[in-house]
């Protein structure tokens, strides 16, 4: 790719989408829910194990989920009494992929 290349593509990108792309790595910037995101990884979860798994009390991890679930980074569905929660699509986990292996390269 030529730096002209570069160029034309930046010029495609709007300010509503660099905005978005910031909101999501500051969202991605707690630790608390890279190791969510990281339990979803294999699956469905409810708070109650999301909160286990992390020794959190299971409000922390509501609030934390709320800010992903708002964000398009997690999904819920409810059975029954349970509401389970899972990643909205691969993209995140992509990403979070390609920076452990960024952060590992040494």
């Amino acid at each position: 790719m030529t730096k002209s290349d570069k160029e034309n593509e930046m010029k495609e990108v709007s300010d509503k989408e660099f905005e978005r792309v910031s909101q999501i790595y500051k969202l991605l910037s707690d630790v608390t829910r890279l190791k969510i995101l990281l339990l979803l990884e294999d699956g469905e979860l409810n708070v109650t194990a999301i909160a286990t798994h992390l020794a959190m009390e299971q409000s922390a991890v509501s609030h934390q989920l709320k800010l992903l679930r708002e964000n398009q980074i997690v999904k819920n569905r409810r059975e029954g009494k349970t509401i389970l929660y899972s990643l909205d699509d691969g993209h995140v986990l992509a990403i979070l992929t390609k920076t452990f292996d960024h952060v590992r390269h040494n």
